[in-house]
């Protein structure tokens, strides 16, 4: 079972602006940390165990095992046990975390089209949407 984040509870924080409740800056407050976006990309693609999802980001261990903790706090992805003794998990999106693909959709079309070298080889053919991958790999 996992708790809800409460962005902008805290003073300081970006959703704590004085008078100015603003839902860009509590959605940065869940996934606006480096390599958050990465790991939902990850499960969204289909990898959802710690190792796979380490490779396919390229992040740290302790960096993504930082991330998976703070997202499933955030309610955007679960721990399922796949394997009791000894016990082994493995990470799925919530409805939360589902609705964040679109998003990942459209970063990756900006940046195809605003951050990566149009002479890339690879520009078109190694990227294919999240959303298709999630179709694929429900």
């Amino acid at each position: 079972m996992s708790t809800r984040h409460q962005p902008g509870s805290q003073p300081g924080t970006l959703a704590a602006l004085p008078g100015r409740p603003c839902p860009i800056a509590a959605s940065l407050e869940v996934v606006g940390e480096r390599w958050s976006l990465l790991v939902v990309r990850e499960i969204a693609m289909g990898s959802r165990r710690f190792t796979d999802i380490v490779r396919g980001t390229g992040a740290p261990r302790d960096r993504i095992s930082a991330r998976l903790k703070a997202l499933e706090e955030a309610g955007v992805v679960a721990r399922e046990e796949y394997q009791s003794s000894p016990a082994r998990h493995e990470y799925v999106l919530t409805e939360a975390g589902r609705e964040l693909v679109p998003i990942l959709d459209s970063l990756l079309a900006w940046g195809l089209r605003h951050a990566v070298a149009e002479d890339d080889p690879d520009r078109m053919t190694h990227y294919k949407p999240v959303t298709q991958r999630l179709e694929e790999h429900p």
